[in-house]
């Protein structure tokens, strides 16, 4: 189920987001221990995060969080949503 946020060309999941895009966590659509789990990844709103590499069969994928290297499956990284921007800005923004 896609959020309605989505929509915007600037918020995804971070499934959608392509290898070397960046982007920043905006919201985690998450609950319980899975939440925790993600939350003590480094996964907190406002953090930059970026898409490395896909597996071989394109899940999961490798993600820099934070200069540690986490790899997510695409059910959960479906559940994180992000502002993507361009990687030679800042800001954050496009």
């Amino acid at each position: 189920m896609k959020l309605q946020l989505s929509k915007n060309k600037h918020c995804q999941t971070l499934a959608e987001t392509k290898v070397g895009q960046k982007a920043k966590v905006v919201r985690l659509n998450v609950e319980g221990l899975a939440r925790h789990r993600l939350l003590d990844l480094g996964l907190l709103p406002a953090t930059e995060v970026k898409a490395i590499m896909r597996g071989p069969l394109g899940d999961p994928t490798a993600y820099d969080i934070r200069g540690s290297i986490l790899a997510l499956r695409s059910e959960d990284a479906s559940k994180i949503l992000v502002k993507t921007f361009s990687s030679d800005s800042n800001e954050g923004e496009s």
